[in-house]
């Protein structure tokens, strides 16, 4: 069945996935938290090597992405019945990239990560986490082909629960590894990535009940490995996969820039990306809502819709951020003790909060344009933008960092030029070209 764009239709799609997004920023702020009172070494570790693990994993979430357009294009064509070649190319088709980014990051990571990082002690923990971490790969394979599946068809809830599920988890798990209570072993960053793969086992498991609980996949089954779905996955995933992990890669980049400034201002960034997250609660929960009904209105013939469906979601989406993100403004001390009690990075992190919330707002409007043209099957398009924004943000911290060697507190303005760019890109692209006239 079609989705309506009422605002009522709008919540009950997005809701979970916005609930969803911010228990997974609740189980980062705690695992910052735990790592923080741990050993600040450990913090900023497992702060930089998990932007490292999330770059890679982006691919697999690309991929997902993809799959999920694709779906809900054949639910708006009222194509059920390709459905399940379509589901099944794309497990196997994950399940090849988890195992080629298993093997990328186990064997090499550690080595490439000792090379860069100007202090040892740092560079050896994050060596540590990622060759644990890296065995995350493999469950996710099937999570995230089911959570597209779901996500197709508007049917959220089942990505919430599993959330829960993986958040509690984690959190439980993160408390015993890694100061080692309830009789467990005490072993600190190994332990803030044991439990952070274990919950994603767990996660992955209660995504597949749920899924073989679901009377509406009964109808199509499990299909066969597909040569043309094949093509068609990767034509719409691959730059999704690419962009996705480039995005990432580029923060990646600009924190172990900031790294060779000194542990201060690493500290002091890894408080902020660690709250930054909760900024992105609604714009994710948003994100998602919109490709599934930007790809099923195309496929119903309702492309009349989605000007309507996106003042909506702009609206809805800042609305969203002033909930979620409002502390970053009005008590960002607070938010930064909770991360991370030391004093003497608590004032420089705050105001820096409150100077990049702004940016946020930004965001949250501007993404909505940026995610038709992701929904619309134009991910070419999508990716194009996504290189020009990063060559300007590069170009951007390098200045900022290396060649005028700003202070921290303005090093972080960046943000401004990576979300302008990109929203300006993508309002242009969607006026002036023929989008909607993609075929997937």
């Amino acid at each position: 069945m079609t989705l309506d764009h009422k605002y009522s239709s709008l919540l009950r799609v997005s809701m979970p996935l916005m609930v969803s997004g911010f228990i997974q920023s609740i189980v980062l702020l705690t695992d910052s938290a735990f790592l923080s009172r741990y050993d600040t070494l450990s913090f900023d570790a497992v702060g930089n090597a998990g932007l490292l693990f999330i770059t890679c994993f982006m691919i697999m979430v690309g991929l997902g992405d993809g799959t999920q357009i694709i779906l809900a294009r054949r639910i708006g064509e009222k194509k059920q019945e390709q459905l399940a070649g379509v589901f099944s190319t794309a497990l196997i088709i994950q399940f090849v990239f988890a195992s080629l980014l298993f093997l990328g990051l186990y064997f090499g990571a550690p080595s490439l990560l000792n090379s860069i990082s100007k202090n040892s002690i740092i560079a050896g923990l994050q060596g540590q986490f990622i060759g644990i971490r890296a065995y995350a790969f493999f469950p996710s394979c099937l999570f995230l082909i089911i959570q597209a599946y779901f996500l197709a068809k508007g049917k959220t809830w089942p990505v919430l629960f599993s959330a829960i599920v993986t958040a509690l988890s984690n959190i439980i798990l993160d408390y015993s590894l890694i100061f080692g209570n309830f009789g467990c072993p005490e072993l600190g960053v190994k332990g803030a990535a044991l439990a952070s793969t274990l919950s994603d086992v767990i996660g992955m498991l209660s995504m597949l009940f749920l899924f073989k609980m679901d009377k509406e996949n009964r109808l199509f089954g499990l299909g066969f490995f597909n040569g043309k779905s094949t093509k068609n996955i990767l034509k719409v995933s691959s730059p999704l996969m690419v962009q996705g992990s480039i995005a990432l890669g580029t923060w990646t980049l600009f924190f172990m820039m900031i790294e060779q400034r000194g542990v201060f201002e690493l500290t002091v960034s890894q408080n902020i990306r660690s709250i930054y997250f909760l900024a992105f609660v609604p714009i994710w929960g948003f994100a998602g809502t919109t490709k599934t009904y930007v790809s099923q209105y195309l496929g119903n013939g309702k492309a009349e819709l989605i000007p309507e469906l996106q003042k909506r979601i702009q609206l809805l989406t800042t609305l969203f951020l002033l909930v979620t993100f409002h502390g970053a403004i009005l008590y960002p001390e607070l938010l930064v003790s909770w991360i991370n009690p030391e004093e003497a990075y608590v004032e420089k992190s705050a105001s820096i909060l409150r100077l990049i919330s702004m940016s946020v707002i930004l965001y949250g409007i501007i993404s909505v344009y940026y995610q038709t043209i992701q929904g619309s099957g134009n991910t070419f398009y999508s990716l194009c933008i996504e290189l020009s924004t990063v060559l300007v943000y590069i170009c951007a911290c390098y200045l900022f960092i290396t060649v005028f060697t700003l202070d921290i507190y303005w090093i972080w303005t960046v943000e401004y030029i990576y979300f302008g760019v990109i929203g300006l890109m993508s309002y242009l692209y969607l006026r002036n070209s023929n989008w909607k006239l993609k075929s997937i």
